[in-house]
């Protein structure tokens, strides 16, 4: 009887059990994996209103033959002729700012390929990460690091904070230690190779070609497993098996992609931590920014100290929320709060109002549509443990601003709350409430 052909999915689990048993194992055999079966999921995968990269080729464009394409481009990787083109540059208004924010469209054969990539390289590496890191990784999120945090502070003797960031870091990876890092597990000469050709594709903006020295590829779905990998090595395990080892009091480490917090029992090991993190991410080409990064006493000791000081304590922000002390509803334990950070919640109102102006020809029901999605992802990330007055006001701030462009549209008095109030029955924004319980 034949034996059939194990699935990729079949494989990948073998690469994750084998990478799981033997962490210092190198793999020098993985490029095979990047198949038609593999890419096919990958592409069912694109998002259908994805933008177009420079090549101007859509999702529904390479559909239209994407069994020939498939074959093709399988062909092409495997003989080592295919080239990552340069990744197409754009600027997008930046909420709450004049400013605009840098956006980066890969081709859309390099989404497909970075994507197959991520599939086999997620298979050795999700055995290597540590548990504290939450940043694009599969089953993890930033509620997840939130979560994290809160148990830390409310259930163990943290006494300090350390809130930290690094300046521009994905623009500013050494492009040659990642790749001694990604060596440590990938083997493989064509995978290496690869990811060395992603890194170097470049930028086009206006026409002009311009080379990618260091960073990581923007806006490529390679990035973030990339991100995660340098700071597994340049962070992540430097803390776990050099610092802590030296710590006095207890501590932890909780990171989202470039984001992370430290807390501790001690204030000398804070103060060190602050200090031999710049010198540590400083031999990878990263630096702290100064004016983000800060320690503070926070927990329950502190807010004892500081009450008899007749005192508050600083607050901190991570993961778009600002962390300050609180008590628990009876007053009797020490509580972490959070609630959107200020400049967030303002930017946000402002892109609404922004995106309302600029569709306000939109027939009322797609408006209503439309707003009520962004209401219920708003509640879906900001909608955590005691943050409901946050949500509720921008709720309200959110249905003012709707009937004020409404109003507009028709003679000056026309339209009046009453109106808008029917309005609201016939179409019902989603209400305000608390969507993910942090304990």
């Amino acid at each position: 009887m034949l034996r059939h052909e194990e699935s990729v999915e079949t494989k990948l689990q073998r690469i994750a059990e084998k990478a799981g048993r033997e962490p210092k194992f190198q793999f020098t055999s993985l490029f095979h994996l990047m198949n038609e079966e593999l890419l096919l999921g990958c592409f069912e995968r694109l998002r259908k209103d994805a933008v177009a990269g420079i090549d101007e080729v859509t999702k529904a464009d390479y559909a239209a033959n994407l069994t020939e394409n498939l074959k093709e481009l399988v062909k092409r990787l495997h003989r080592m002729s295919y080239r990552p083109q340069p990744v197409r540059r754009i600027y997008i208004p930046k909420p709450g700012s004049t400013k605009r924010r840098p956006l980066g469209i890969p081709a859309l054969e390099d989404k497909l390929v970075q994507a197959g990539m991520v599939r086999i390289l997620q298979a050795v590496y999700e055995q290597d990460f540590i548990n504290d890191s939450y940043g694009f990784r599969p089953g993890r999120g930033c509620h997840d690091a939130l979560r994290a945090l809160s148990q830390t502070v409310e259930n163990h003797p943290v006494n300090w904070i350390v809130e930290a960031d690094i300046r521009g870091f994905f623009d500013n990876v050494s492009q040659e230690h990642l790749m001694a890092f990604v060596a440590h597990r990938i083997g493989d000469k064509r995978i290496q190779r690869y990811i060395r050709r992603f890194l170097k594709a470049g930028i086009q903006e206006d026409g002009a070609w311009r080379a990618s020295e260091r960073g990581t590829p923007q806006g490529g779905v390679i990035s973030p497993l990339l991100a995660n990998l340098y700071l597994h090595y340049t962070l992540d395990l430097w803390y776990q098996r050099r610092y802590r080892a030296t710590c006095q009091g207890g501590s932890r480490l909780i990171r989202y992609a470039d984001d992370f917090v430290g807390c501790f029992e001690r204030k000398e090991d804070a103060k060190r931590f602050r200090t031999e993190l710049e010198a540590r991410l400083g031999q990878f080409g990263l630096e702290v920014a100064p004016e983000k990064t800060q320690v503070l006493a926070f927990g329950a000791r502190a807010q004892r100290e500081a009450q008899a000081r007749g005192e508050k304590l600083s607050t901190f922000d991570f993961l778009g929320f600002t962390h300050y002390a609180s008590r628990s509803r009876n007053g009797k334990r020490f509580r972490m709060k959070r609630k959107t950070i200020g400049t967030r919640f303002t930017a946000k109102l402002k892109a609404f109002k922004e995106w309302l102006k600029e569709n306000r020809t939109l027939p009322t029901p797609e408006i209503m549509r439309r707003t009520a999605a962004k209401l219920r992802g708003h509640y879906a990330y900001y909608g955590v443990t005691d943050n409901s007055e946050r949500i509720r006001a921008f709720a309200y701030e959110t249905t003012r601003t709707l009937f004020k462009w409404l109003s507009r549209r028709g003679k000056r008095g026309s339209y009046n709350w009453e109106k808008f109030q029917r309005l609201l029955g016939r179409y019902p924004l989603p209400a305000p409430r608390i969507m993910v319980n942090l304990f």
